[in-house]
């Protein structure tokens, strides 16, 4: 395999396992992804669909299910190639104050 399309692979393993583990990922992580992505492509070192199934396997491999399941199955039309569905979970919100007063 290519050592850029391994960085891909370990890199976007490493991202969704990050968030599948509750754990935030820097912006700056998803978009040097991304831009490796696209370079790939353009490089003709990989296809967009050939990377597009590389995502749908790690993130299946991460959170058990299909971003599609997650986020419909239009989800790539929210997130065009080379956009990455890497969202942290919403942090739980308590109240710091009681409603009575």
């Amino acid at each position: 395999m290519n050592i850029l399309l391994e960085t891909i692979d370990r890199r976007l393993a490493d991202l969704l396992a990050q968030l599948a583990a509750g754990l935030d990922a820097p912006p700056g992580q998803r978009l040097r992804l991304e831009g490796l992505m696209e370079a790939a492509v353009l490089l003709e070192i990989a296809a967009e669909a050939e990377l597009v199934a590389l995502l749908e396997t790690r993130y299946r491999d991460a959170f058990g299910h299909s971003p599609g399941e997650d986020l419909g199955e239009d989800w790539q039309s929210f997130f065009p190639f080379p956009q990455i569905p890497a969202m942290a979970r919403r942090a739980p919100v308590y109240p710091s104050t009681r409603d009575d007063l």
